[in-house]
């Protein structure tokens, strides 16, 4: 089994908790960071723009992406404007849809063309993918993040699908695609096996890392202590 430094997929760190964020920076495999709205706001985020700007001066040379929260274009592209100027690293996260389910491909196609850095966000079909990359500029860096997780969260096998968006991200040579959401640690494999470019991994499953390749007599002996001091913890009794 191939460990962390030898996997050519990158793993960026989502999260918003800043000291989490400023620990998995640190770590040399860690090749960029994410976060989003909801991420932020478990995480006590009050004030948008001072937290985005407290991180950047820490992280300013690892890619970092931060989202959008209008629900009408036009303020979409204001935000994006304000926050890609930020830092040379910042990539401005933009929903596929609007809640209306309006899609979001003009002022995709608009920012892309400007310049800016984007990374939309919350792909489920091929068919999202296709208009994604066709609106961007093949030019200018850009991530397409589909949420594999999400999709196999509804029982769907989302390999197929995520080994022909990489097919299709070769028309946008600047482009890279995001494994978004995983459930567990086997999918950084899964996404390095199909040539995925980066998966967004939560730190919960990051700290597994260290279960890789891990001897598995050793982890059933280890399940088998964890059973026994609980119960004793316990005090249970029969």
């Amino acid at each position: 089994m191939k460990k962390i430094n030898e996997l050519k997929v990158k793993i960026f760190a989502d999260g918003a908790d800043k000291s989490g964020m400023l620990e998995m920076y640190s770590k040399p495999f860690i090749h960029g960071l994410t976060t989003n709205p909801t991420l932020m706001k478990k995480a006590g985020i009050t004030d948008y723009r001072a937290f985005c700007k407290d991180i950047l001066n820490t992280i300013n040379d690892k890619p970092l992406s931060f989202e959008v929260f209008s629900d009408d274009f036009a303020e979409m592209e204001r935000q994006a404007l304000e926050i890609a100027s930020w830092g040379e690293n910042v990539y401005v996260k933009i929903p596929v849809t609007n809640t209306k389910q309006q899609p979001c491909y003009e002022l995709v196609h608009k920012l892309s063309t400007q310049g800016v850095k984007v990374n939309v966000t919350a792909i489920m079909t091929l068919s999202q993918v296709r208009d994604v990359v066709s609106a961007l500029d093949p030019n200018v860096p850009s991530y397409v993040s589909v949420f594999a997780g999400r999709i196999a969260d509804t029982g769907r096998d989302p390999l197929p699908l995520m080994a022909a968006s990489v097919e299709i991200l070769k028309l946008a040579p600047a482009a890279e695609l995001i494994w978004a959401s995983p459930r567990e640690l086997l999918n950084i494999y899964h996404a390095d096996q199909i040539g995925c470019h980066v998966i967004t991994v939560t730190n919960d499953i990051l700290k597994k890392i260290d279960l890789i390749d891990y001897d598995l007599d050793t982890y059933s002996l280890d399940t088998v202590k964890m059973f026994y001091a609980d119960a004793l913890a316990a005090n249970f009794s029969l």
